[in-house]
């Protein structure tokens, strides 16, 4: 157990000197910089590229999902003691999502998902913890996972559009694509709000993606007209 306790001390102390990062305006903390494609859906994992929004980001809706951990801002001791406690109180909602939190900012998606769906069956009302279980899951690339808590979470709230998108984009990212239920959910957000511009790119690139040049050009010429600056533009789509 100490030795266990050891690695995820420091993994903290890694974590918060080099990736102190801005998940949305909220001030939420990045999870997993994106690494891979020159321009691709929003998102956070690893398959979308370093200039775009992390899951579950605003973009003029003024919405925020709280899907990402809050920075702790305490001592290191009080960060050991935190995930210990999670563990030693499985009856304790507030402690399982606290160490879920803190497995999520050290990138330990499992270990995180695994406290957010205990702290769901505490309280299995709460939406909370049924988005952050699809985000864990997402960032660790198991995007069937992550469609399962994205739909719980909106079945309780289905005008979520940030929630909505990021479940198109578990279709989307996922080997084979299901190009047509992506582009089935990122219209349902646009149902919502026909403006909201990170599903606009979205569903630009699933159209590109499935090949329909029409819909495409179509969606491009509404994203520009919110954005000319969007990624979708400035990493050489058309």
């Amino acid at each position: 157990m100490f030795g266990v306790l050891g690695l995820i001390v420091g993994l903290v102390i890694g974590f918060m000197g080099a990736n102190s990062l801005n998940r949305s305006a909220a001030g939420q903390v990045a999870a997993s910089p994106p690494t891979k494609t020159a321009a691709g859906p929003i998102g956070s994992n690893s398959a979308l590229p370093p200039d775009h929004p992390p899951i579950g980001a605003t973009s003029g809706d003024g919405g925020d999902t709280g899907d990402g951990p809050q920075t702790t801002g305490g001592a290191l001791p009080q960060v050991t003691a935190a995930i210990e406690q999670g563990k030693q109180k499985p009856n304790d909602y507030d402690a399982e999502m606290t160490a879920a939190d803190l497995y999520y900012q050290i990138q330990r998606f499992d270990e995180a998902a695994k406290f957010y769906e205990a702290a769901n069956k505490l309280k299995p009302a709460e939406i909370e913890p049924m988005v952050k279980a699809g985000n864990a899951y997402f960032d660790g690339e198991k995007y069937p996972q992550a469609e399962k808590w994205y739909l719980q979470a909106l079945a309780k709230k289905p005008d979520d559009i940030n929630v909505r998108t990021d479940l198109g984009l578990t279709f989307f990212l996922r080997e084979p694509k299901y190009l047509d239920r992506a582009i089935k959910e990122y219209k349902s957000s646009l149902a919502i709000n026909p403006e909201h511009e990170i599903t606009l790119q979205n569903l630009a690139l699933a159209y590109d993606a499935k090949g329909d040049k029409e819909n495409y050009t179509q969606t491009l010429d509404k994203l520009r007209a919110i954005d000319p600056k969007n990624p979708i533009f400035t990493k050489g789509q058309k």
